[in-house]
């Protein structure tokens, strides 16, 4: 087995939001999970500007907040 992709599947810890985002040219959608795959939340839209990014951010803090998460893991 790959021991980079060992070290990278030990990253996920109880403590870790995984964010996925799905991007596009002017809108992006993300999902979060936590580190067994179950879905957090609902699916968030944001726009390809500052203030879409700024949402976004703060999206994942409060996420983190309510199932206290300390660590974040996004993936694109």
């Amino acid at each position: 087995m790959n021991c980079k992709q060992n070290q990278r599947i030990n990253q996920v810890k109880e403590t870790t939001l995984v964010v996925g985002i799905d991007i596009g040219s002017t809108t992006h959608y993300a999902r979060a999970f936590d580190w067994r795959g179950i879905e957090l939340g609902k699916v968030f839209r944001f726009s390809n500007s500052r203030e879409g990014f700024d949402s976004f951010r703060n999206w994942m803090q409060w996420l983190q907040d309510k199932y206290k998460k300390s660590d974040v893991i996004v993936g694109i």
